[in-house]
């Protein structure tokens, strides 16, 4: 979006069933997950470097002050601009009002983290929390840009401008991080290394969807709609936040920062997928959706086509990671990290439920069923920090297997809720699934075999036998018993037309 004019409704270029409509979905995919690719290679790169100059306990005292800040950012205002993407129609007063929900938000925000830095240290009895929460409340400042950026050019699927911005904020990061670990920063790196992230975003989002042009209204009349969605939204972030920190939040008080360390990059590891490549493509998914709401019978085609697509993709690195666990953890991260290998192992089992299940999200959202979203929260509030308190007898390993335990029991509650209301049977979600899992599931077997019988070698060059070996036999597998899915991805890739638009 080029400038925060008042937009119409019934425009050509917003209407679902324009010629383009499917084309701009396709090429939102196709920049926001070819971007995530480079940018994660990029930042990968710098990370595994980081890895291996800092110390387990390192990432350990981050993942504490990791509790406070996620759970901060639940209040930080992104659910009042994504209201604006699901809106038929906007204006320069929405959107104003917007931008000053966001700055009084997030500045009360970073105002609370500087005063609750002490109780935090004392939490997790480590002094070093507290200075490390007060610099990080410097990161607060940049959300207004990035969420009021990030949502207008949602609105108009722009995702080449937002991919653009990312690729340019995970550079700048991934330098910022080389530079502050090589110079010998220690753990100041990993507090440099996202500021530079947050700050570069801020200026891309300022700079594309001309946000100098916006001016913050304080004045909140008419804004009952955007606040109520908004609030919606951080009831549903709170209960994610319970789901995905409960781990730390406890752990934290039982593993000392080392052990912490071990685990939670053990964690990273495994969430790479579902953390850096899902979100973007959901991003996508919900622009898409909320422009079909009013149509129930495309969201459930084109949830189904979105999660054939994406566990495509995420059930053979999944069971592929867990199959070359060991050998990838010394490789890249260095044998002071070698206890990750088998919380990694377990961790990987869990993830492509938890991928599938966060697939639900944005065709919740889009349909506005608040409450059913509010149930599932609900659900993995509770079911996750039950598995988390029994697992944490066992260490960092007992935590890796309540995540395995607990993921299976919320994907069931999840399915239960809302496949009727996203129009999906569960036997078309089985069969969509069903050729990636099969194939996966084969690949997985197959190189965990082989790497029982090859003769001993190091952790490098195993790797250099599995990987390929794991990846030509899952393209083989797909080829022979799945090509219809081959074809759809070809597709994809190349725009070229398809009997039936997204």
């Amino acid at each position: 979006m080029d400038s925060p004019a008042p937009e119409r409704p019934s425009a050509a270029a917003d209407s679902v069933d324009a010629p383009g409509f499917a084309e701009r979905v396709k090429t939102g995919i196709i920049w926001r997950s070819g971007s995530q690719i480079v940018g994660q290679l990029i930042a990968w790169t710098a990370t595994f470097l980081v890895i291996r100059l800092l110390d387990p306990a390192d990432y350990g005292l981050v993942a504490m002050t990791g509790v406070v800040l996620t759970f901060l950012d639940l209040f930080k205002g992104w659910g009042f601009a994504s209201a604006l993407v699901r809106e038929e129609r906007t204006d320069s007063r929405r959107i104003g009002q917007a931008f000053a929900m966001l700055i009084l938000m997030n500045g009360a925000l970073a105002a609370l983290q500087i005063a609750a830095a002490p109780l935090a240290a004392a939490y997790f009895h480590q002094p070093m929390v507290a200075d490390l929460l007060r610099v990080q409340a410097l990161f607060y400042l940049a959300n207004p840009f990035n969420a009021l950026g990030h949502a207008l050019l949602a609105r108009r699927l722009e995702f080449k401008r937002q991919s653009r911005i990312d690729l340019v904020a995970a550079m700048a990061s991934a330098a910022t991080a080389c530079g502050f670990a090589f110079s010998g920063a220690g753990i100041w790196t990993l507090v440099a290394a996202p500021a530079a992230l947050w700050y570069t975003r801020a200026i891309g989002y300022i700079i594309a969807a001309r946000l100098w042009q916006v001016r913050p209204r304080f004045d909140f009349a008419g804004a009952g709609a955007m606040v109520r969605y908004g609030g919606a939204m951080i009831g549903v972030q709170v209960f994610w936040f319970v789901q995905s920190q409960a781990d730390v939040f406890i752990g934290g008080r039982t593993l000392d920062p080392h052990r912490l360390g071990i685990y939670t990059t053990a964690l990273f590891l495994t969430q790479i997928l579902a953390a850096k490549f899902v979100p973007p493509l959901n991003e996508v998914a919900f622009a898409a959706y909320s422009r079909i709401q009013a149509r129930p019978d495309m969201i459930g085609q084109a949830f189904l086509k979105s999660a054939r697509l994406i566990m495509l993709v995420a059930l053979p690195f999944y069971l592929g990671l867990a199959a070359t666990a060991e050998p990838l953890v010394l490789t890249f991260l260095g044998a002071k990290w070698g206890a990750a290998a088998p919380i990694v192992r377990i961790l990987a089992l869990a993830m492509p439920m938890m991928t599938l299940q966060i697939l639900f999200g944005p065709a919740i959202n889009a349909l506005g069923k608040a409450r059913l979203a509010v149930r599932n929260g609900i659900a993995g509030a509770i079911i996750m920090p039950a598995a988390f308190l029994i697992g944490i007898h066992w260490g960092g390993i007992g935590l890796a297997w309540a995540w395995l335990a607990g993921m299976a029991a919320l994907l069931a509650v999840t399915l239960a809720l809302s496949l009727r209301i996203v129009g999906v049977s569960a036997g078309a979600l089985a069969r969509a699934v069903a050729p990636p899992l099969g194939a996966s599931l084969a690949m997985a077997a197959t190189v965990a075999a082989l790497d029982s019988l090859a003769p001993a070698s190091g952790p490098a060059a195993r790797l250099a036998l599995l990987v390929p070996a794991g990846a030509a036999l899952y393209a083989g597998l797909l080829l022979v018993f799945a090509r219809p899915i081959v074809v759809e991805v070809t597709r994809l890739v190349r725009r070229a037309p398809e009997p039936q638009a997204l």
